[in-house]
């Protein structure tokens, strides 16, 4: 396997009254092409931020960032923009779904963008809403939907592009058992296929799906446990109560 991500030293610093805080301090990371690699910790305690580092939402303060091999933490703006649109695959736990476009149309706009024709974009789009079962909601608007469907369309749309890394932040949040075990299905698709994924998430029976777990605690990865098929939510959840426990 070949490194996807490849993070050296990253730290992220915030001023809070006056003092500097490190969201994010000193992390080296490590993913690999067909890896799915989950993400725990205590709520503040830097999981959303090191994603956003990771996918250039928000620029390091210090350290070394690759992506697919070429050096992308110095990019400007623009090409970061570029460089996102082809190789990032975001799912936020917020949703981002364009209000004024339908399901099918959130979903192929990355597409669109990228310069897929729009028939083929739209087929993408559609091919992904099925296998998510939400298909026979692809001509309504975001706030026709409810908030486990809107979750799946946010998937879908982080896939389209077929992207060199999903990063999803709390990707079954909003979602109800069998829509999760569905999302979960369709990530196990894309790490046979060879993409990479990494996963923030409170839900331990999610972070039991990974091959790697990481434990975060005040900005720093504090422990990583090669997950293998036996793994189970119950042991992840003892092991971060002996961390100090999840927010």
């Amino acid at each position: 396997m070949s490194a996807v991500v490849e993070a050296r030293g990253l730290v992220r610093r915030y001023l809070a009254d006056g003092s500097s805080i490190r969201a994010v301090d000193g992390v080296d990371l490590v993913v690999e092409a067909g890896e799915t690699v989950s993400v725990m910790g205590p709520s503040g305690c830097g999981k959303s931020t090191l994603l956003h580092l990771l996918g250039g939402l928000e620029r390091p303060d210090a350290g070394e960032l690759r992506l697919g091999g070429r050096r992308v933490d110095g990019f400007s703006e623009t090409a970061w923009a570029v460089f996102r649109r082809r190789n990032v695959g975001f799912v936020f736990q917020a949703f981002h779904l364009v209000d004024e476009l339908t399901a099918v149309e959130n979903v192929e706009l990355p597409a669109l963008l990228l310069g897929v024709s729009r028939r083929a974009a739209r087929r993408r789009a559609m091919d992904l809403l099925e296998r998510l079962a939400v298909a026979g909601r692809a001509g309504q608007l975001p706030d026709r939907l409810s908030g486990g469907e809107r979750q799946r369309v946010a998937v879908a749309r982080a896939l389209v592009n077929e992207p060199l890394v999903v990063l999803a932040d709390e990707p079954t949040g909003n979602l109800d058992s069998r829509a999760t075990g569905e999302i979960l299905k369709l990530f196990a698709e894309l790490r046979q296929a060879g993409q990479a994924l990494l996963i923030v998430t409170h839900d331990a029976r999610v972070a039991s799906t990974a091959d790697r777990l990481l434990r975060m605690r005040d900005g720093a990865i504090v422990a990583q446990t090669r997950l293998g098929s036996g793994a189970s939510a119950a042991g992840i959840l003892a092991g971060l109560a002996d961390l100090g426990g999840e927010g």
